[in-house]
């Protein structure tokens, strides 16, 4: 009997051991990136469109943040670097298409970082997310410093300026 265990304990360690190794990320279980940034790993990357506050339909990542283009980027280059990207993640564009849901295709594409890592652009304009939007529907990163924006479901920066609920910025 004593002999059984050790097989039985031997075999689950093999089948644990195989199952870790056959995760290449990429699975329908939700594996993820283990690179540095905050934004979603290639096979997740998703825009979508949603009602946020006094901004109307915006576009959001696929957990409903808030997505923002940043006044000094130029189409096709972000200037984004360093301490702005502990304030203002990139929203990844991974290896994979993006899923999008609301939002015309045509408006996506992405941009080569200085790092060699690709960003989702919409209309041209890298986008990112504000580190203190903490849920979906936050957008407390609209006018930060007069420079950063909600992006409207037309693709369009939206410059309606925040009401008075605590969108100070950093």
């Amino acid at each position: 009997m004593k002999r059984m265990g050790i097989v039985i304990g031997v075999l689950a360690l093999g089948l644990a051991g195989l199952t870790a190794c056959g995760d290449d990320g990429n699975s329908a279980s939700g594996g993820t990136s283990s690179s540095s940034s905050s934004a979603p790993a290639a096979a997740d990357a998703k825009l979508a469109t949603a009602d946020v506050g006094s901004f109307g339909k915006v576009i959001v990542d696929g957990n409903g943040r808030t997505v923002y283009v940043f006044d000094k980027d130029v189409s096709g280059k972000s200037n984004c670097e360093g301490d702005c990207l502990a304030k203002w993640p990139v929203v990844a564009a991974g290896d994979g298409t993006p899923q999008l849901d609301g939002i015309d295709a045509s408006l996506v594409s992405t941009v080569t970082r200085s790092d060699g890592s690709k960003q989702l652009a919409v209309g041209g304009l890298p986008i990112y997310l504000f580190a203190s939007d903490t849920k979906a529907g936050d957008a407390k990163g609209q006018a930060v410093e007069g420079v950063w924006w909600v992006v409207g479901a037309d693709g369009k920066k939206v410059t309606t300026q925040p009401s008075s609920n605590g969108n100070s910025g950093y």
